[in-house]
């Protein structure tokens, strides 16, 4: 499975965890349809938002500008928890690549001005990392 796929899965499969409590193996098996794709990076990115999630939803909420982590779309927040797991833990991906595949996972998935507020969120997040590694 191509890494972009197994984001869009990820992305996926965050959202019913969240929104219905779907077990992990259950909303990998409503993504994957009877695939036979290989899942180990998407259960990588799965295992790693959910086992880190309280520290992701803590360093999003620095970002937020005005809104609640709780108040935002559902969509909206899965795709910013994937992308924070992968900048925060992910270190063989470049920061621009994941910042590239949220803005294009936010197109695919979510309303016309959501992929400019995931772009400004994750922008102010690796300035921030960017200004303290300085």
């Amino acid at each position: 499975m191509k890494r972009r796929t197994a984001r869009e899965k990820a992305v996926q499969c965050l959202f019913q965890i969240d929104m219905a409590e779907v077990p992990l193996n259950e909303a990998i098996a409503l993504v994957m349809e009877d695939s036979q794709e290989d899942t180990t990076f998407l259960r990588y990115l799965l295992d790693g938002v959910i086992r880190n999630q309280n520290e992701i939803d803590s360093e999003i909420k620095k970002y937020l500008r005005g809104w609640k982590l709780e108040r935002i779309a559902n969509v909206d927040r899965a795709i910013l928890r994937l992308a924070f797991f992968e900048i925060m833990y992910e270190e063989q991906t470049p920061d621009k690549v994941v910042m590239n595949e949220a803005i294009e996972i936010a197109k695919l998935f979510s309303d016309e001005q959501s992929h400019r507020y995931i772009n400004g969120v994750l922008s102010s997040f690796l300035h921030a990392r960017e200004t303290a590694q300085a």
